[in-house]
């Protein structure tokens, strides 16, 4: 599904890793694991488009994703460890405009179900301004539970902030994903068990 080759990523003056090859298939879980700073964020945010590359190349399906940027976007979600949201909105409407924004809109209900599973459901109303960081990170993340359809998930970090029913029910959940054929590439530094085989790839071996 994803493929990249000889990537290189270039951070100011200072090049971050060069020559990074990954390939990820349908079904796979992959962790993009190495020491702060060795430019995992920069790596998630060149799979999903989000950066140019000083080096290298990135296929979705083949195709190279600069060449078919409308049809790779729709076909992946990111959540970047930062939640991005509008301090005068509700979770509630945050949700449905990040999925509508993305290209899927979503039903209210649904929208509700995702915030009480990933336990917002007394804050659904409340502005995001009065949230705790916590909490904001929590919106982003339940559009996860939103997006089955959506082939490839590019994570940073996802399981910071939750408490331990959480974490299980969001391992629980990238599992799934997996298992219907989607594929799931993410950071994280909490030893977090799955049901699906976990594929680490080391950035600090391509690191300058």
């Amino acid at each position: 599904m994803l493929e990249v080759t000889d990537l290189a990523c270039l951070r100011g003056d200072r090049m971050l890793f060069a020559d990074v090859s990954l390939t990820v298939a349908s079904g796979e879980l992959v962790r993009i694991a190495g020491p702060n700073g060795v430019g995992k964020t920069s790596l998630l945010r060149l799979l999903c488009g989000l950066a140019v590359p000083e080096h290298g190349v990135v296929r979705w399906k083949g195709e190279r994703i600069e060449r078919s940027r409308d049809a790779f976007h729709r076909e992946v979600l990111y959540l970047g460890h930062a939640a991005a949201l509008n301090d005068l909105l509700t979770p509630h409407e945050n949700l449905r405009f990040a999925a509508a924004t993305h290209g899927h809109p979503t039903e209210a209900a649904r929208c509700d179900a995702a915030l009480a599973r990933i336990g917002l459901e007394a804050q659904r109303d409340l502005p995001a301004k009065v949230l705790s960081q916590g909490q904001r990170r929590r919106v982003g993340l339940a559009r996860l539970y939103l997006s089955e359809d959506v082939p490839l998930w590019i994570l940073d970090e996802p399981f910071t902030a939750l408490d331990v029913d959480a974490v299980k029910d969001l391992a629980a959940w990238l599992d799934a994903h997996c298992a219907r054929g989607g594929a799931v590439v993410m950071t994280t530094h909490q030893d977090v068990p799955f049901a699906t085989p976990l594929r680490v790839f080391d950035l600090a071996e391509s690191a300058c």
